[in-house]
């Protein structure tokens, strides 16, 4: 079955990034893997999670892994999903965005 698999923290620019991380370190112990100067993610949160300089959203984006990337793009747009970002490549895989029919932005991936 298809899970949320991280949620992704919004920062403004890589300033924010380096700050957000910290306070996390700082207040919770935990541990971040950096990937490039934009992206950083970590499992120690319990859920895993990331921090990403390059989003235009305020809001967390729950991120859910899919077995098939096609097959759940396909499925999103029948059901009445609309789609925000197509399908793009990203170190560990593929994703793509969506709105849920109440408006809310999610992504989904997969290797």
């Amino acid at each position: 079955m298809d899970q949320i698999d991280y949620i992704e923290l919004p920062a403004e620019n890589i300033a924010d990034l380096i700050k957000t991380k910290a306070f996390f370190e700082t207040v919770f112990g935990w541990e971040f893997q950096q990937w490039g100067d934009d992206y950083a993610d970590t499992k120690s949160s319990g859920v895993g999670s990331g921090i990403n300089a390059e989003s235009p959203s305020k809001a967390p984006l729950p991120v859910i892994h899919v077995a098939d990337i096609e097959a759940a793009y396909s499925k999103v747009k029948a059901a009445g999903g609309a789609i925000t970002k197509e399908i793009f490549s990203f170190p560990g895989g593929k994703r793509f965005h969506f709105h849920d029919p109440a408006g809310n932005e999610l992504a989904a991936w997969s290797e």
